[in-house]
């Protein structure tokens, strides 16, 4: 047995029947980092030492009855924009290189009450601006799958180090698809959930009114078990939303007869690579064999989702960011003779060239004078995107689409080139715009073997029924059994 390639709902049942124990589950990924994370660098910072030390004190704690958490002893990762109490917090930026926050998230908060074992912090693209983990100061992190590609972004690290097994799970975060397009790039399950449902006390914020904490996962139930953990209303976060609180394992109920999937036409046009196409039409007539009724319909405010998701992102990102100035907290310069140059020179020296042009986009679309013409249009079309789905969800239950419009590329190939860059993110964006939850799982492989992710959008608070989907078709492919990453070089 590979503890490593277990989901965490196997491992914890393996636990309760008493076949292994939390020391030998964080000692099998411990050994499975000290072998594979010198290929795929998906850690900024690694808790090995911590893990053990941890590991033995759940496992003396649940024998003597003092623990009766059924996640006990699991580990994790978590990426590195969430604030953990007393380990560094980095954003894989400069500007943050040795910042140690005095508290935790909500979301580690609740991992921790669960007594679950923090791994390390993950790599990403710096302060979760960019596509494909490039973009990290500290390192790029290398898909499992094929490790000259990139393993999607910002969450990559995340994504890849569950694709390697090196976590069994992770946290990512989700902006424009930051969770569910690095998934679909390393193979792995991806929940981007509800904005509100999950709180972001504790996220570094990049864009606040699109962020998202969610799942990552080697499957969707466990997607659904760690969706479990974290949602729910938090009074330290003001976006947060008081619902009933769920079990979203409760709604895998492997079937599908009478879903209705809506296919906009708009996400299967130009610029999506052929052999993803033809993976999600073999995934959509997967759908009406297992009885769900299929049919295509016109998303068109589809084509204006990128621009208005790059105004408002770069817009709140520039606000955001203002307060790394080199005075309260993190990088200062040594470079400076008055308070002017240690603005300038701090925020020159400690942000990378990605976070830079954003600011500088965001401060733009903010300037008077055109404050109107951008922002304010921006916001304008985010409420006709808004009502568009609303349209469409009062039709089906589930919208279909591509992850990404391409498999992952070459690391490098796209790096100089930001536009091209950005329309990695062009089936995604949306879903942030009108705050829906969307999924990504895997529906296949390319002709190189690399992974193609299809995305299951649902309305508002409506996880069940984009869980049970991706469930009943991850159940009818069994993809994880049939593929796994070579870790080609």
């Amino acid at each position: 047995m590979n503890i490593t390639e277990l989901t965490v709902h196997e491992l914890k049942e393996k636990l309760e029947k008493k076949e292994i124990t939390v020391t030998e589950i964080t000692k099998a990924y411990i050994d499975r980092i000290n072998e594979k994370e010198k290929d795929v660098q998906a850690f900024v910072t690694t808790l090995t030492d911590e893990a053990i030390e941890k590991s033995k004190k759940i496992e003396e704690e649940i024998e003597n009855g003092k623990i009766t958490s059924k996640l006990a002893g699991i580990p994790i990762g978590i990426k590195d924009n969430m604030c953990t109490k007393g380990i560094k917090t980095t954003c894989s930026s400069k500007m943050l290189e040795n910042f140690v926050s005095p508290y935790d998230a909500t979301v580690v908060e609740k991992i921790n009450n669960e007594n679950m074992i923090n791994l390390g912090k993950l790599n990403m693209d710096e302060f979760a601006m960019g596509a494909s983990t490039e973009y990290s100061y500290f390192k790029k992190t290398k898909n499992p799958w094929n490790l000259n590609k990139v393993p999607g972004g910002s969450s990559g690290g995340s994504a890849a180090a569950v694709a390697a097994n090196l976590v069994p799970w992770a946290l990512g975060s989700d902006t424009g698809g930051s969770i569910r397009q690095p998934s679909s790039f390393c193979g792995v399950v991806g929940l981007k959930p509800t904005y509100g449902l999950v709180s972001r006390y504790g996220l570094v914020a990049f864009a606040s009114s699109l962020d998202q904490i969610g799942p990552i996962t080697k499957d969707v139930q466990d997607a659904a078990l760690l969706l479990n953990i974290i949602a729910g209303h938090d009074s330290k976060d003001t976006t947060s939303v008081n619902i009933e609180k769920k079990d979203y394992t409760a709604s895998l109920k492997n079937d599908v007869k009478g879903l209705k999937i809506g296919i906009p036409k708009e996400y299967f046009g130009e610029g999506i690579n052929k052999e993803v196409k033809e993976s999600l039409e073999k995934a959509i007539e997967k759908y009406k064999e297992l009885g769900a009724t299929v049919e295509e319909f016109s998303l068109d405010i589809a084509d204006y989702a990128l621009a208005t998701y790059y105004i408002i992102a770069c817009a709140e990102a520039s606000s955001n960011l203002g307060r790394f100035d080199g005075i309260r907290y993190g990088y200062r310069t040594k470079n400076f003779s008055n308070l002017k140059d240690i603005y300038r020179n701090s925020r020159s020296e400690g942000f990378g060239a990605e976070v830079k042009r954003r600011i500088i986009l965001g401060t733009y679309v903010l300037s008077s004078g055109y404050y109107d013409a951008y922002y304010k249009k921006a916001q304008q079309v985010r409420t006709l995107v808004k009502k568009e789905f609303e349209e469409a969800f009062k039709k089906y239950d589930v919208i279909l689409t591509p992850t990404s419009p391409t498999v992952a590329f070459d690391i490098g190939s796209r790096s100089n080139n930001p536009l091209e860059m950005y329309l990695a993110d062009i089936c995604t964006v949306s879903v942030n715009i009108a705050g829906l939850p969307g999924i990504s799982i895997p529906c296949g492989v390319d002709s190189e073997g690399m992974p193609i992710g299809m995305q299951l959008i649902g309305n508002y608070f409506a996880e069940e029924t984009i869980l049970n989907a991706a469930y009943t078709y991850e159940q009818a492919i069994k993809f994880r059994e049939n593929y796994k990453p070579k870790f080609k070089k």
